[in-house]
């Protein structure tokens, strides 16, 4: 088999930013391929959060956003994060829809046996931007013939596959 090589123009979308305090910084990315831009905790005046095994909080950035109209932001995990310290997000991806016009807070959670201590700039999360769809919801009284679809009304696992 010969893959072909295909030539896809990297896409960008402007997304602006409001700083709320001047020492925030403007988020970037960190490689010309990554998909996803690091968010950072903004923690001034505490200087550090500590985040007990267990339990969950909300992280301030000191970022608002305008998120074009036919766009979200995805709020996900930061790999390192999960995998050393067992540090998430409660609801993941979390969506930032283009009408939302608050701070952007980050909802982390601590699945680890540790505390961990979250200071101020540290890099808390990772965010995505991407195109939304939304559905013409189209009522009909049954579903369509499904003799072709081995897997049927078959729930988690059904697929019987590794």
């Amino acid at each position: 088999m010969v893959l072909q090589e295909r030539n896809i123009e990297n896409k960008t979308v402007d997304l602006q930013i409001l700083k709320m305090h001047k020492d925030v910084e403007t988020p970037f990315y960190a490689t010309k391929s990554s998909a996803g831009f690091d968010i950072k905790a903004f923690i001034p005046q505490e200087g550090e959060i500590i985040l007990k095994a267990g339990t969950r909080d909300k992280i301030s950035t000191g970022l608002k956003m305008v998120i074009p109209e036919g766009f979200e932001v995805q709020i996900r995990p930061r790999s390192g994060l999960a995998f050393k310290n067992g540090i998430s997000l409660t609801n993941t991806p979390g969506t930032i829809d283009s009408d939302y016009r608050g701070e952007l807070q980050i909802l982390i959670i601590n699945h680890g046996h540790e505390d961990f201590v979250i200071k101020h700039g540290d890099r808390i999360a990772q965010a995505v931007i991407a195109p939304v769809w939304q559905a013409n919801f189209l009522e009909i009284n049954e579903l369509p013939d499904e003799s072709n679809n081995t897997r049927g009304t078959g729930g988690f696992g059904s697929t019987g596959k590794n």
